[in-house]
């Protein structure tokens, strides 16, 4: 068991720089790439083939085992002869998988330990599809997955032979159903298997382990940790290469001793997500970061803001001045924007062609640039033009928080309430804010409502985020 001396020891100071998880580098000698050419064109169609046959037979076992049963059986734990006559015929076939595609040992330190012990297996870091090796060492528990994967060919079955708990990202109802459902198994006792969760939420290439999901921790029930080493130097994410370019694969599988929560982190699941990271980091050897997802868009956590990795600016620039736009075409472009947002003719959101047709492009850059700042082919004009403006300096800081604070303030009252400093900070960091009340509470400070002249802490945030967004930009140019 984890002693809550051992905990502390593993903590990390929360200035300390961390390497960008999501910058994939693949650097190959013309050996290795003449190597991936032979291998490619002759043991990767192998692999391929062997693989599909082996998961086609895994599918047939999948319907066979779940044959004749309603769905109030299936929601029910296997047992019987469909659980000790299909399970190792899965573990065996699924296992096969693997070693055709390069798995041919997998080194195991520690040990398992039984369901009752910990309910729960939480595994890191995850780099790719290749991870779930693991589900045979580990005895092929059942997983968390995204609900979408269901209707996938072969995977679909798999998943619903395995009764794995399912979740739509999108769907907030299906969060609450997958927590509900995550809580009744693992305080059954034992009666359901255990379950296998990653909590970064994403892959990674490894070099830090993202800030915990809360998932997993949040039943309040003991977890054992699980760490995968890959000893190739080439192993990232671009799994496909990895497999064309080395006959075997090597993972080292680490089973840590069992965390058991203590009180206060049954209570707080974010407390107790963030103990057992720095728990793994510390085995692992990298950094725990703060890093999380926001959407599709990397963020660190400053108190309770986002600030993205990487500024949707950036690539919008990238994008404009690919396209032969010069920084005075952006400047008037940008200019443009906030007069249609001032004018207050047409409101601030536009669609793809009416970005267009402000940026004087094509339909196709205008819904690339949509895709940085929302999720359709719809944009508040207000999101590009402070992320923007404040990426390039078109105008001082000074003056930039003037005219958003203008934009944000729907009814013109002098102040911003609490939802209001939440979309202006969204807008000037370029990703949307779930909160801001540790912000706003600060600037406001004994007022009710943040003024203009009161907003020096958005205003000092704004500038340390501007220099260095603006010095990546430039850096990168």
């Amino acid at each position: 068991m984890e002693s809550q001396s051992s905990r502390d020891s593993s903590s990390r100071a929360a200035t300390q720089e961390y390497p960008n998880p999501f910058i994939h580098e693949l650097k190959l000698t013309k050996a290795q790439w003449i190597k991936g050419i032979i291998l490619g064109c002759t043991l990767l169609p192998i692999r391929v083939f062997l693989a599909w046959i082996l998961l086609i037979a895994a599918w047939i076992v999948a319907v066979l085992r779940l044959a004749g049963l309603s769905q109030e059986e299936r929601s029910k734990p296997l047992s019987g002869w469909r659980r000790w006559l299909f399970h190792p015929i899965l573990w065996l076939l699924g296992r096969a998988v693997f070693f055709c595609v390069g798995f041919h040992w997998v080194k195991v330190k520690g040990r398992k330990v039984d369901v009752k012990e910990a309910p729960i297996l939480v595994v890191a870091p995850h780099s790719s599809f290749l991870d779930m090796v693991i589900m045979f060492p580990a005895g092929v528990p059942a997983v968390v997955s995204r609900s979408e994967n269901i209707n996938l060919p072969v995977i679909g079955a798999l998943l619903e032979c395995n009764q794995s708990v399912l979740v739509s990202r999108r769907d907030p109802e299906s969060r609450k159903e997958a927590v509900s459902e995550l809580n009744k198994r693992v305080t059954s006792n034992g009666s359901w298997p255990q379950i296998l969760m990653f909590p970064e939420g994403t892959t990674t290439n490894g070099r830090c382990l993202l800030r915990f999901k809360t998932g997993a921790f949040v039943p309040g029930v003991p977890v054992q940790p699980v760490v995968l080493h890959y000893p190739n130097d080439c192993y990232c994410c671009l799994h496909a290469v990895n497999t064309q370019i080395n006959v075997c694969l090597f993972l080292v599988l680490q089973f840590l001793p069992v965390y058991t929560p203590s009180e206060e982190e049954k209570n707080n699941s974010r407390l107790f997500a963030g103990n057992v990271q720095k728990v793994m980091a510390s085995a692992l050897g990298v950094p725990a970061s703060d890093y999380v997802m926001a959407g599709r868009i990397p963020v660190s956590k400053l108190k309770d803001l986002s600030v993205p990795l990487e500024s949707p600016g950036k690539e919008a620039m990238t994008l404009l001045y690919r396209k032969g736009l010069g920084p005075r075409d952006v400047e008037a472009a940008l200019d443009r924007m906030i007069d249609r947002c001032r004018s207050g003719n047409g409101g601030t959101k536009v669609n793809a062609e009416e970005l267009a047709s402000i940026l004087g492009l094509n339909k196709k850059t205008a819904v690339h640039i949509c895709s940085l700042y929302s999720r359709d082919d719809t944009v508040d004009l207000r999101h590009i033009y402070f992320n923007m403006a404040a990426l390039i300096g078109h105008v001082d800081e000074i003056s930039l928080l003037h005219y958003a604070f203008a934009a944000f303030d729907r009814e013109g009252r002098g102040s911003l309430t609490k939802e209001e400093l939440t979309e202006l900070m969204g807008a000037l960091l370029g990703v949307p804010q779930q909160s801001t009340e540790e912000l706003y509470d600060t600037a406001t400070k004994d007022q009710e409502q943040l003024t203009e002249g009161e907003s020096q802490t958005a205003n000092q945030l704004l500038t340390a985020h501007r220099c260095t967004a603006a010095g990546d930009f430039r850096a990168s140019c």
